[in-house]
């Protein structure tokens, strides 16, 4: 049973940065914040879940499965991390390639300390309530005052190319040669930036990425030693009731300080029939991939291609909606969607086989997805894009990031976009 108060904070901002540096106590940490991004389906403005009651942990093999019977006996409010890798549950595939990072391949866990933003107002929610539990806690997070900050959030960190820019360009030739020969028409590809014998201050990091980007699908994860400081633009999947809800990003453009510069990189990017192409023929596969679950009939576009301005980037957005029947499980929803196809490609199989064989290091988390179960099975996850990963004991730190080749692609143009996309993740750590 939970118990439920309500709390109105004198400043909401305040209190957010006062609650996420309280919850560093615990292991098991998931912050989920929109900046107050104005959006549709938007269930709360932000959440924090802390203190595992229960948790489920496990590699790819069987994880929809596994994950199914936990969220099934748990019936109640579950946060947690898919990462990329469970391609190999979903479909026939393996992972092959390095992975400095570690991080298990599903991690979920049941709060027992739960607070939903909304308004200006705070819903706690306490699993297994202990009489002024609630009210010791918020004194506690009230005189909570954050540290001085540092300039610095690191030591002196040198970032690391998994892949050398000559190596990125035969290997985007080696996806265009792919396209040519007609086994894909779209796939994704990305490149690792790292950084070893590294230590970070995960918050303090996490506070400055979110500043710079002040993105509608931030996260800050903590479990035991491993960190995700995500910054994502992008919804994966999103179940309010009967309706499903998919808005993928295909198409990316700079910011400029100059008003007239800015509307103008905008207009273009509206304009862009290659980025344009590349977004409809991820549009394309993932109403494919929600027919599997819909009624017949009930997938639909809402948006194609409409363009979305955030702090860093202009970016190409599309809405597809379905609708499922009551008795469809929700893991089955994200299993048949998994992963998502603006970070794979088109076709998707073909795409994810290729990808596999030409980038050198495992996704992981990256490219994933983060976000919770509600005790009804509705659902909401963020795609883990713009986002610094922090493994502590291996002192390892990393961020990816990648773009959608197709026939059309320039390998330069490809480079130069992953570089914006980086721009923010290496502010941040290299100060």
């Amino acid at each position: 049973m939970r118990t439920t108060t309500t709390y109105q904070p004198k400043s909401i901002e305040a209190f957010k940065e006062q609650l996420l540096i309280w919850a560093q106590q615990f292991e098991d940490v998931v912050w989920l914040d929109s900046n107050s991004y104005q959006q549709d389906y938007s269930n709360y403005d932000a959440i924090l879940a802390v203190d595992g009651f229960t948790s489920i942990q496990t590699d790819y093999h069987e994880a929809f499965n596994k994950l199914k019977e936990y969220q099934s006996a748990t019936k109640d409010w579950i946060f947690g991390y898919l990462t990329y890798d469970l391609k190999n549950d979903a479909e026939k595939l393996t992972s092959n390639n390095f992975d400095g990072l570690r991080f298990p391949d599903l991690y979920f866990f049941q709060p027992k300390k739960l607070f939903l933003f909304k308004n200006n107002s705070v819903e706690i929610q306490y699993l297994n309530y202990v009489s002024d539990e609630v009210e010791a806690d918020l004194s506690e997070i009230e005189t909570t005052y954050p540290p001085e900050k540092s300039q610095k959030v690191s030591n002196d960190i040198k970032i690391k190319l998994r892949i050398h820019k000559d190596d990125y360009f035969k290997k985007v030739e080696a996806v265009l040669n792919h396209i040519r020969r007609g086994d894909v028409y779209e796939a994704n590809f990305c490149q690792e930036f790292y950084a070893e014998n590294t230590e970070i201050n995960p918050l303090e990091t996490y506070f400055k990425l979110n500043e710079i980007s002040k993105p509608p699908f931030a996260s800050y994860i903590k479990f035991h030693d491993k960190y995700v400081l995500s910054a994502s633009p992008e919804r994966y999947l999103l179940k309010q009731g009967k309706t499903v809800v998919s808005q993928p990003i295909k198409g990316t453009a700079r910011r400029s300080d100059n008003m007239e510069e800015d509307k103008t990189l905008k207009i273009n990017l509206e304009n862009d029939q290659k980025e344009r192409s590349e977004n409809i023929m991820i549009v394309d596969l993932v109403r494919n991939d929600l027919s599997r679950t819909a009624i017949k009939g009930s997938v639909n576009v809402k948006e194609l291609c409409k363009v979305y301005t955030f702090k860093q980037v202009h970016q190409m957005i599309s809405t597809v909606i379905s609708k499922v029947e009551p008795v469809t499980h929700p893991i089955d929803i994200i299993k048949s969607t998994f992963p998502m196809g603006s970070m794979t490609g088109a076709p998707k199989i073909s795409a994810m086989e290729i990808i596999e064989k030409l980038e050198e290091t495992k996704r992981g988390i990256y490219s994933g997805a983060i976000g919770y179960f509600n005790p009804t099975g509705d659902f909401d996850f963020n795609v883990v894009i713009r986002s610094i990963l922090f493994n502590a004991s291996k002192k390892y730190v990393s961020y990816s990031v990648g773009g959608a080749i197709t026939a059309k692609s320039n390998p330069l143009k490809e480079y130069e976009e992953c570089l914006v996309k980086a721009k923010a993740m290496r502010e941040v750590l290299e100060n």
